[in-house]
């Protein structure tokens, strides 16, 4: 942080009223320690962001570790619901988002599981082989763009290491007493995380290792729409597509889903143009050029916003749109978000029309 950024005000009542209005991300603006930095060009909105010490590094399931955090000052940490994921910064270029796998009513700690993923580009690695107890880890957040919606049931699927943010949600339909399933595929028995812990729900979970059993039935459970139902998915891409196709007949908003990397975008019919972006509160009117980011010239003219995995999969760089036709290509908004063009992704995300317009 530089000597301008050193300025720390409440949050401004624009910031208020957008979390008003965004009720599934309301919890962010409560728990966060938010700092908005004035300057006359840099509007910067910064996140909890601590040093956390490692407690415990426990081997869950080949190459899968789970790791318990906690402040050195023994502080409570931040509150969070089931969904939330955390970043883990590991260098200045090479930060990793991880879903909080432990419980929201025990604040002392945070919990995550990392597989060491054999195509890692050094976030896995590194977290396996420095990451023991007793280390201390630069964390950000936590935020949640797959919050669990109220529902009378649920059916929750997960494939491989997937299963991290569905164990917190199991026990929080498992506390409201509502009606809840959970299909859990992977590569074999010993690669399964957590089966330990899901064991006492008996028949309410169905293991199915591909080695002993194949694939997950998905036309049974999902060949029939059912309106009572949500359906929250997390995992390997594949999975995610057939659970997607398997959903297309669902109601409107019964499918929540989590990505581990940005969705397989189409092919563009038209080569990306050109387009005005004005940024309303740094008073700054930019060109975005065919060959950059919004962050990056937003970046480029000296206003930090905040920007993790640069793939439209965190969501952490969701910035509020005034006016424009945004271009959605981003792995965090539903379809609905995507229609209300409320907010988009600025790492990823352009403008169909000649003006994009933010609330920077």
């Amino acid at each position: 942080m530089d000597a301008n950024d050193q300025l720390a005000h409440p949050l401004s009542a624009t910031l208020v009223d957008r979390y008003r209005s965004y009720p599934n991300k309301c919890w962010l603006l409560r728990q966060a320690d938010a700092i908005v930095t004035v300057t006359t060009t840099k509007t910067i909105i910064r996140e909890h962001e601590t040093d956390l010490v490692i407690q415990e590094a426990r081997a869950v399931a080949d190459d899968v570790v789970a790791l318990t955090l906690a402040d050195p000052r023994g502080i409570e940490l931040p509150a969070w619901t089931p969904g939330a994921h955390i970043d883990f910064i590991l260098g200045d270029d090479l930060t990793r988002q991880y879903s909080l796998c432990s419980s929201p009513s025990k604040p002392a700690a945070w919990r995550v599981g990392v597989l060491r993923a054999p195509d890692s580009r050094g976030g896995s690695e590194r977290v396996h082989s420095a990451l023991a107890p007793g280390a201390t880890v630069r964390v950000r957040g936590p935020r949640n763009h797959f919050p669990l919606v109220t529902s009378p049931r649920y059916l929750f699927i997960a494939g491989g290491i997937g299963i991290t943010p569905m164990l917190p949600m199991i026990a929080e339909a498992e506390a409201a007493g509502v009606e809840w399933r959970l299909l859990y595929g992977g590569r074999e028995r010993a690669s399964m995380a957590f089966l330990d812990e899901l064991a006492p729900y008996g028949e309410r979970v169905t293991i199915v290792p591909q080695d002993e059993m194949g694939t997950l039935d998905l036309e049974s459970v999902l060949g029939t729409p059912r309106p009572d139902t949500l359906v929250y998915c997390c995992g390997p891409e594949g999975l995610l597509s057939a659970v997607e196709k398997f959903c297309e007949n669902w109601p409107p908003g019964a499918l929540h889903l989590e990505r581990f990397s940005a969705k397989p975008q189409e092919p563009a019919a038209e080569a990306d143009s050109s387009f005005e972006l004005v940024l309303e509160r740094s008073g700054l009117t930019l060109q975005v050029p065919p060959d950059k980011s919004v962050l990056e010239v937003i970046r480029a003219a000296g206003v930090s916003v905040l920007a993790s995995c640069l793939e439209g999969v965190c969501g952490t760089c969701e910035t509020e749109v005034i006016d424009g036709d945004v271009d959605h290509r981003d792995s965090v908004l539903n379809e609905e978000e995507r229609a209300a063009n409320e907010y988009m992704m600025v790492c990823v995300s352009r403008c169909r029309s000649p003006r994009l317009t933010l609330d920077l």
